[in-house]
């Protein structure tokens, strides 16, 4: 098993639970790093096993990473810890953030910003457009990162303010409100050891209090560089460099480092909204020891039973309903009997029955992780209530012989066990600081959530699964993620994964997307599709290309039902304007794929067919967020371009198109022959075999450059098919009639009459003029005898699509209907086309969403939401952070710590980086640049820590800001010897533009 699998389900509260749940709140997203495990769900494997996954770091990394040779010699050094791979990694690009930025940030707080991204994904919500107000609340450890550039010696005193703006804890909550666009709450929490964990009793005091509608919590505790220890006689830091709470041979805690974030809901909220929690959190408290105590550092058994206590009594509950308790433990010998004693009597004394709560200690598996610590034990918690498993205290042997075992309530677990007893599990979680804070907090196992309901017919359904990311490779890894996770989730619902990748997720400029209906074939196409991504910049305009007769099909309204938003409802739209009797009549031929294609070739009925499915499947791509700049239909089409450019009412649209179908039925037959040539050849061909005695085949379009049809009657098409032989390809078309020849002018004089009388409105958007092949142009006034005419000129096909790529070159045309015959014709003139419904495979619908899916991801505002169909939130792998790594070059210069330790026992565990100051370093000076624009692109490259610009690089894209536009105004004017002004940096803010202001600057002369 790769990840928490969803919770059984429980037998219920007991029957003298009469909580008030109304306070309780939902963890509804989670995420986290570890020592030896990347996520949650490999970590908790891992601790199911009880493995040890703290590392020994070896001498020649050590010394890589800045540990001097002195200390590593000192006998008493432990070269062991909890160490995160690639905490220097940040993905920048995906907030918007400079590389110089981004090298100046504390890692912890880079890797809090990811955090935070990942899990509020985790909870289904879109970290860049969520709606609901979002507090943050943030905790870190004391920055030996911010301390390695102070004491480099290589800073000036700008740079100096530039590293406290970006490593000071006062900015890491906010930073991440700032690039998330969270409007709660915005609070640093530093509490020592159990800052995360009073940080979520803050946050869940805030939810309740409705200061904000959703949490955040986050925090991280990265020691820059990573490295082991100076064991101290009496410090509270390993001697043997291992962690082991409760153990007979306890001697310390070892040091860690990691990420986590969890995101909090009100419950009943959460719940109705379909969120699947990972747990409840029922009650909280937070206290201080005050000054009854041996000292500043030391622990307090009185304030935690008070902080116990009050938690329980915040939850209402009895301390007979626990059945689990992960402990601050941090494996001293004198810490761990004060918590175990404390924990023991307060338990007892509210009704927990001896060896009846399992006490869980995750510092033995990762080490401890001092700020972040508190919320690493409640994730760890949450899931032993949710799985109903209790991992083993890893590397336990034998319990400390100062602990009270007598009546205690408490046990030490030394294998895997089953959660055993009546629901609903709960547990508490207790974090003490070193200054006398501590919390507790009290979850829940969450309640069950009903399975999805499957799809009445019982059958697979064609899902579309969405992706986006930064960057091409963050895309890739994203898809390879979720495609390895797939096939695991095969009780999921698809229909729940792809609304949960459509809302859940930002939507960002590299995409992909595919469609399927099984998880394992939607993760082998994951997988095909992963290095092939869009790039999704601006969309582009957009061109409807409307088909005419010969394009019909039975059944070809199905795939566009199945898959296409909206369509259903404004087909029955468009056929409640027929009459009853054809409307019944073009039904079953619309979604019985076993209707005759005998009858429905039938010009009565296939032209109503067609123009229904084409309007309404226009009316919904509309609906879905497209907006065409102009409109194409050929022959037929030509008039469900008018109907949806609002020149004919849809009324009266369906009365012509109905009386044009009978009209052309009743004309004589005759048949159309589609010939790989261009016009004059057409025309030419036909002169010829005119001359060698045949009937004159009529020119009736025009398609495209080398595309043209000559039609007449039936005998006539095929004595010339036969008299030209194999010099030209040819290709009779599907049609019963030659249409835009003289064959069918009874039909034009009845249309002629019968659009007499119609109001026509002016054209809301242009469209394509077969007669002429222009585009008639938006607000202009339409004759109404155009839709006669159109039915017996020549169709203009070829010249109206070079119109419309003359003018929108970068046009995505769109056929909207069944086939892709103009797809073609649009290809030949130029254009990108997607064929809607081309009906190339068995399988139509999936051909459909495919089709949807390839254009949001080219970036056409398609509404994804939609798109991906109704479904509720799941816990799905989220966006694959992998950045380049950024080490500020003053903090390797500083990276020289001394180690040192707290020296006394109980409370947290944290290295002090007391850094050998550097030499004095002389900042370089860049050379004078030689020409204004060298200086601005210099200048640009050392603020923002990007050398490859162009004229068109915005200064704030590329993540500068206020502050960093007043430090170039004066590193310009130093370079160049003028005033530059802030304002007109801000107002011009390419490179281009900030070049041509200094030069003019310096042609007027005005020096500083």
């Amino acid at each position: 098993m790769t990840a928490p699998t969803a919770p059984s389900e429980f037998p219920g509260a007991p029957e003298d639970d009469d909580r008030d749940r109304s306070l309780d709140i939902a963890v509804t997203g989670m995420v986290g790093r570890f020592p030896g495990a990347g996520d949650i769900g490999s970590w908790w494997q891992a601790l199911l096993r009880g493995e040890i996954l703290t590392s020994r770091l070896d001498r020649e990394r050590l010394l890589a990473d800045g540990e001097p040779a002195s200390v590593l010699d000192d006998p008493d050094y432990v070269p062991v810890r909890g160490l995160l791979e690639d905490a220097d990694r940040f993905d920048h690009e995906l907030f918007g953030i400079s590389p110089r930025e981004g090298e100046l940030m504390d890692p912890q707080h880079r890797l809090m910003l990811e955090a935070a991204w990942t899990a509020l994904e985790d909870a289904g919500c879109d970290p860049l457009t969520e709606s609901r107000t979002t507090g943050v609340y943030a905790s870190a450890s004391s920055s030996a990162y911010l301390r390695a550039m102070l004491t480099s010696n290589t800073l000036d005193a700008a740079g100096i303010e530039e590293a406290l703006r970006a490593n000071e804890p006062d900015y890491m909550a906010t930073r991440i409100a700032y690039r998330l666009g969270l409007t709660g709450p915005a609070m640093s929490v530093l509490t020592a050891c159990s800052s995360s964990l009073v940080a979520v009793h803050l946050a869940v005091q805030a939810l309740l209090a409705g200061e904000c509608e959703q949490a955040v919590v986050v925090a991280a505790a990265v020691d820059f560089p990573q490295a082991g220890h100076v064991h101290l006689p009496g410090g509270i830091l390993s001697a043997s460099g291992e962690c082991r709470p409760f153990d007979a041979s306890a001697d310390g805690a070892l040091a860690g480092s990691g990420v986590v974030a969890v995101v909090l809901r009100p419950a009943e909220e959460a719940l109705a909204d379909g969120a699947d929690p990972y747990g409840l959190i029922i009650g909280s408290a937070v206290n201080n020891d005050g000054s009854a105590k041996a000292g500043y550092q030391a622990p307090s058994a009185a304030g935690q039973e008070a902080v116990i206590r009050s938690a329980l009594a915040a939850a209402d509950i009895g301390a007979d309903t626990l059945g689990y308790l992960e402990a601050h433990a941090t494996g001293t010998r004198v810490g761990d009997p004060i918590e175990w004693s404390a924990a023991s009597s307060v338990l007892r004394g509210l009704g927990a029955a001896p060896g009846r709560i399992a006490v869980g200690a995750v510092k033995a598996n990762i080490g401890h992780l001092d700020a972040a610590s508190g919320l690493v034990s409640l994730i760890k918690t949450l899931l032993v209530v949710r799985e109903g498993r209790i991992p083993p205290v890893a590397g336990f042997s034998s319990l400390n012989p100062l602990l009270e075992t007598d009546g205690s309530p408490l046990y030490v677990p030394t294998g895997l066990l089953d959660w055993a007893g009546p629901g609903p599990r709960r547990a508490g979680v207790s974090s003490f600081g070193i200054g006398g804070t501590n919390a507790h907090v009290v979850v829940e196992q969450p309640p069950v959530r009903p399975r999805t309901p499957q799809p009445a017919d019982g059958g697979p359904q064609d899902r579309v699964l969405l992706l986006s990311a930064a960057g091409p490779e963050a895309l890739a890894r994203t898809a390879r993620l979720l495609a390895d996770r797939l096939p695991g989730l095969d009780s999921t619902s698809l229909g729940d994964i792809a609304h949960t990748l459509a809302a859940g997720r930002a939507r960002l400029p590299h995409r992909t997307a595919v469609a399927g209906r099984t998880h394992r074939e939607l993760a082998d196409r994951l997988r095909a599709a992963a290095d092939s991504p869009s790039y999704a910049d601006r969309p582009a305009p957009v061109v409807f290309l409307l088909p005419g007769q010969g394009s019909q099909r039975p059944g070809m309204a199905l795939p566009l039902r199945d898959a296409l938003p909206g369509f259903g409802a404004a087909l029955e739209g468009c056929l409640a304007h027929f009459e009853p009797d054809l409307a019944a009549r073009l039904r079953p031929a619309l979604f019985d794929p076993a209707f005759p294609a005998g009858e429905l070739a039938r010009t009565e009925l296939a032209q109503p067919a067609l123009f229904c499915v084409e309007y309404a499947a226009a009316t919904a791509l509309t609906g879905l967020g497209l907006a065409p700049v102009a409109l194409a239909g050929h022959s037929l089409g030509e008039l469900t371009a008018a109907a949806l450019a609002g020149v004919l009412p849809l009324g009266d649209a369906a009365a012509l198109v109905a009386l044009r179908g009978r009209a052309m039925q009743a004309c004589p037959p005759g048949a159309m022959l589609s010939l790989a040539v261009g016009e004059a050849e057409a025309r030419e061909l036909a002169r010829e075999f005119a001359a060698a005695g045949g009937p004159l085949l009529e020119l009736a379009a025009v398609n495209t450059a080398d595309s043209s049809v000559l039609a007449g009657p039936g005998d006539a098409v095929d004595a010339f098919r036969s008299w030209l032989g194999d010099r030209e390809r040819t290709r009779r078309l599907q049609t019963s009639h030659a249409f835009h020849t003289s064959m069918i002018d009874p039909a034009v004089r009845e249309l002629g009459r019968a659009v007499a009388g119609v109001a026509l409105g002016r054209p809301r958007l242009p469209y394509l003029s077969n007669v002429t092949g222009t585009l008639v142009a938006a607000g202009s006034e339409v004759e109404a005898g155009s839709f006669a005419e159109q039915a017996r000129s020549t169709v203009r096909f070829a010249a109206g699509l070079a119109a419309i790529a003359g003018a929108h070159p970068d046009a995505v045309a769109i056929e909207v209907g069944p086939g892709r015959a103009l797809s073609g014709m649009a290809e030949a003139a130029g254009l990108t086309a997607v064929a809607l419904a081309a009906g190339r495979t068995d399988r139509p619908g999936e051909e459909t969403l495919a089709a949807l899916a390839g254009l949001w991801s080219a970036g056409l505002p398609l509404d994804a939401v939609a798109l991906a169909g109704p479904g509720r939130p799941v816990h799905l792998p989220g966006h694959a952070f992998a950045g380049p790594r950024l080490v500020a070059p003053a903090a390797r210069t500083g990276a020289r710590p001394a180690a040192a330790t707290e020296s006394v026992p109980g409370g947290g565990a944290g290295r002090t980086a007391a850094a050998t100051p550097a030499a004095p370093a002389t900042p370089a000076t860049p050379a004078t640049p030689a020409t204004p624009g060298e200086a601005v692109s210099a200048r640009w490259t050392e603020l923002l820590g990007r050398p490859e610009l162009s004229p068109e690089s915005d200064f704030f894209d590329l993540g500068g800001d206020s502050l960093l536009v007043v430090r170039l105004a004066r590193r310009l004017g130093d370079d160049l010897g003028v005033r530059v002004p802030v304002r007109a940096l801000i107002t011009g803010p390419t490179l281009a533009q900030q070049t041509a202001l200094v030069e003019s600057l310096i042609t007027a002369g005005e020096r500083r």
